[in-house]
C-alpha cells in the first residue's frame, strides 16, 4: 500500500475542472484506486461524491452535502486513502459515529451526538465549523462506512 500511495502523491492533478464537473475531474485525471470506489470532497462547496468505478470509468453514485473545517482549523488537501474505520469516535462528551480515518486524527463521520450518542448536538451540514473533520448527514456517514473498503481513494481540495 505505501508504494500505491506514493505513487498517488507523486503525480499531479489537474484541478481545472474541480468544482466544475466532478465526474470529468476524476476521469480525465484517471485517478486509480486499488478498489473500486473513490471518494471526493470539495471543501469550497462543501459536497462529497462517491465514485464506483464501471466500464473502466468513474461512475458518481452519490453526492452530499457536507461540513469542512473553519478557516482556523481546516480541512486537509491532498489525496489519501480510507483508512480503519470505527463504529464510534468520542471526544469529550461528543461522539460521531461511523469514523473513517482521512489521515492522522482527521475523519469522514456523522455528525455530531452527545456522548452517548442518544441525541443530535449539531447536525449542522453545508458550513465550514468543524475542527478539520468532514461530518456527513448520519445515514450517509453509515453507508459510507458499510460499502466503501479501506485502501479506497480520497481526493479533498
Amino acid at each position: 500500500m505505501k508504494n500505491y500511495r506514493q505513487l498517488i502523491y507523486n503525480r499531479a492533478l489537474n484541478y481545472s475542472k474541480f468544482d466544475i464537473n466532478m465526474t470529468e475531474f476524476a476521469n480525465e485525471n484517471e485517478i486509480n484506486s486499488p478498489t473500486d470506489y473513490l471518494i471526493i470532497t470539495s471543501t469550497k462547496n462543501k459536497l462529497t461524491y462517491i465514485y464506483k468505478k464501471q466500464n473502466n470509468l468513474w461512475e458518481l453514485l452519490h453526492k452530499w452535502t457536507c461540513t469542512v473545517g473553519k478557516p482556523s482549523t481546516p480541512s486537509p488537501k491532498g489525496v489519501f486513502s480510507v483508512g480503519v474505520k470505527y463504529p464510534a469516535i468520542v471526544e469529550g462528551d461528543t461522539l460521531a459515529k461511523y469514523a473513517i480515518n482521512i489521515t492522522d486524527d482527521y475523519y469522514y463521520h456523522s455528525i455530531l451526538y452527545d456522548g452517548k450518542g442518544l441525541y443530535v448536538k449539531d447536525g449542522r451540514l453545508g458550513v465550514a465549523i468543524s475542527h478539520g473533520c468532514i461530518r456527513l448527514a448520519t445515514e450517509n456517514a453509515q453507508w459510507m462506512y458499510d460499502n466503501v473498503p479501506e485502501g479506497s481513494t480520497i481526493v479533498i481540495n
